[in-house]
């Protein structure tokens, strides 16, 4: 039983990215959203998503390929449903799967035979066919989980039981801000309940995708994401620790990871960070370590991972003190200025950034919290822990006693000079540098934080981190400008 792949009718949960996607290659896509906010924007051809462009999105309604509504009503005529929800940590740092959960059990009652059903929401091994399977066969319809066998492009099945609809399991895999991979590119893995629902998920993605793979069950669907995350902590995790250890050691731990880089097998760099954000990385491999407790066994490494990036917070403040302290101050009442609300650069997505934790920590202590970001004017609405930091302007900077420079700039400071400088600059910027301009959403900040040591002069901490692998977080415990002879031996370079 497979899609009709003639106009097809399609429908996806909240994520614009496939919903687009999917519409610029021919489908009529509908996207469902229980917010009549986002609805209402999309209605008017208005993106709430900073980095997918209005200008698309008004082009597929126009041509009557993209649609948004919250009735959900409408299901009974899609071909395909697409179900993109959230799936956190309950406070507990259990999975929660009420998203998954009250949208599958509102879309049962619109279910019609021949539809296929695809979750994409990122969950542990075993969801699609314990959560989401059961929940549609309330409807009085059956698909029945039977083996088959891949070689990631064809199905085989010993035995194929007839399916009154379909159902499969392909994981998200985007990775924000990235203009290297347009989610096109990225091979699109695929596992269903059956030998049907494989072929049918198939022929839908291989429609918008450059390159499917199959897999033997929605279940080894489910921890293929699960791993591919899990791996990035761990990694991470390693790197962080051995920050650490390097601190204490005095051994430049970019220095040996650039060197590690050289050998062309065998090595993958990861780099340290002042903790993870996102909404994968930090919180996927707990419902792997949830789930492998139903067979009594101990995700040692995921734990010990999740030990290490969720401490490294609190590193940067002790980091933090004692720079302060050095300089004989205090973080009581100091005026900390924190630049980067993302997660990571170039991304308006403030999903468990460390940014957020820090502001926290540091209003904790007694300090003074402001904070710019360009794709933030506001805090999201989420943080209530953060009591009224404000965005600041530019302009207000040398007004701050001290500075925190985040992940949206792609700056660093430099120890041996104590002035902010790019980690891959060899030699200072000057206005017209191409190769300042190349690095990062916003150069003139940039080069105006440059002009704000020359010209301020602020008894100043600098603390740097960026989501990015090349541009990652430095701590620097001497002031950016240590003196005035300091400042005007670069001030011709910086002029």
């Amino acid at each position: 039983m497979l899609l009709p792949l003639r106009a097809p009718r399609l429908t996806v949960h909240t994520p614009l990215h496939p919903a687009l996607l999917f519409a610029r290659n021919g489908f009529a896509v509908s996207g469902f959203d229980l917010d009549p906010s986002k609805v209402t924007m999309l209605q008017r051809g208005e993106s709430y998503i900073r980095h997918i462009s209005e200008t698309v999105i008004a082009e597929h309604i126009q041509n009557k390929r993209f649609q948004a509504t919250t009735d959900f009503s409408h299901l009974r005529e899609m071909d395909a449903i697409l179900i993109c929800v959230p799936t956190p940590l309950d406070p507990h740092r259990e999975p929660d799967l009420s998203f998954v959960r009250n949208t599958v059990e509102v879309l049962t009652p619109h279910l019609r035979r021949g539809q296929l059903v695809v979750l994409e929401s990122t969950t542990y091994p075993g969801t699609t066919e314990e959560v989401v399977l059961p929940i549609l066969e309330k409807s009085g319809m059956q698909c029945p989980i039977s083996p088959y066998v891949t070689d990631g492009r064809d199905v085989t099945a010993s035995e194929e039981r007839e399916a009154d609809f379909l159902l499969a399991f392909s994981p998200e895999r985007e990775d924000p801000g990235n203009q290297q991979f347009q989610t096109h590119q990225v091979p699109k893995i695929i596992g269903g309940v059956n030998a049907s629902s494989a072929r049918g998920a198939q022929a839908l993605y291989s429609r918008a995708f450059e390159q499917t793979h199959l897999v033997s069950s929605t279940r080894a669907a489910e921890m293929t994401k699960i791993l591919e995350n899990t791996y990035r902590a761990v990694n991470i995790a390693l790197v962080n620790e051995l920050k650490l250890l390097c601190l204490r050691m005095r051994i430049d731990i970019w220095e040996v990871i650039e060197a590690a880089k050289t050998k062309p097998f065998g090595f993958t760099a990861f780099y340290p960070g002042p903790g993870l954000g996102g909404h994968c990385i930090p919180i996927d491999p707990f419902y792997l370590t949830w789930k492998a407790r139903e067979y009594e066994f101990p995700t040692r490494f995921i734990e010990l991972a999740g030990e290490i990036n969720a401490s490294m917070p609190e590193h940067v403040m002790v980091s933090l003190v004692d720079a302060l302290n050095q300089r004989k101050q205090c973080l009581q009442d100091a005026r900390v200025l924190v630049l980067g609300i993302a997660y990571k650069k170039d991304i308006d997505d403030p999903r468990e950034s460390p940014s957020l934790k820090i502001m926290e920590l540091l209003q904790a202590r007694g300090a003074r919290v402001d904070y710019h970001d360009p794709y933030f004017p506001r805090l999201p609405k989420c943080e209530n822990t953060i009591s009224a930091s404000k965005a600041w302007n530019l302009e207000r900077f040398v007004t701050s006693s001290f500075c925190f420079w985040a992940h949206s700039f792609g700056l660093t400071i430099d120890r041996s000079l104590g002035f902010i400088k790019h980690p891959r600059l060899k030699t200072w910027p000057t206005t017209s540098s191409p190769r300042l301009r190349s690095f990062g959403p916003s150069p003139e900040l940039k080069w105006a934080l440059l002009r704000w040591i020359q010209v301020a002069q602020p008894p100043l901490l600098g603390l740097l981190w960026v989501g990015a692998p090349k541009h990652v977080w430095r701590l620097v415990s001497a002031p950016c400008c240590a003196s005035l002879k300091d400042a005007s031996e670069h001030r011709e370079s910086l002029s």
